[in-house]
Formats: structure tokens, sequence, C-alpha cells
């Protein structure tokens, strides 16, 4: 893997773990404005919010993180590929 592809990686990891704090934080009871919360909201609301509006209500279960990952996870693989290639 070249140095390109190793670091798309490496971002791709960090943004995942990011998200998985953010359903973490969502299942606590963690005080919104605390400055963890406001960064972890700042980071990944941008990206959660269209996959939100894309998706028809489900019971009120939230499945745009879930998608978000497995599209982000997608979307390493596609661009690891166009630099290792």
């Amino acid at each position: 893997m070249t140095s390109i592809g190793l670091f798309i990686t490496i971002l791709i990891q960090i943004y995942s773990f990011i998200m998985l704090a953010r359903v973490l934080m969502s299942w606590v009871n963690i005080d919104p404005n605390s400055p963890l919360a406001r960064t972890l909201y700042d980071l990944t609301e941008p990206v959660l919010r269209p996959v939100r509006n894309a998706l028809p209500p489900t019971a009120g279960l939230d499945f745009s993180p879930m998608i978000v990952l497995v599209l982000l996870q997608l979307l390493g693989r596609i661009l690891v590929s166009m630099f290792t290639a």
C-alpha cells in the first residue's frame, strides 16, 4: 500500500471512531453543551444530516450513522484501490 493509501485509510478510521463516539454519546446522558459533545456534533452532523434527510422515518430509530459508516468504508476502498493501481 502506498503512503497515500495508508493516509486515506487512517483518515477514514479516525472519522469512523469519531462517528462511533457520537453514536455512543447519544446512548448515554452527556451534557450536549460540553466541549466534547459540541465537537463530535460539529464533526459529524454535516455528513449525517443529508443521509438522515434522504431516509424515511423508521420508528424513531436513526440508521444514518450505520449508513455513513458503510459508505465511508466503501469510499475508502475505492480511493485506496485508485491510488495503489
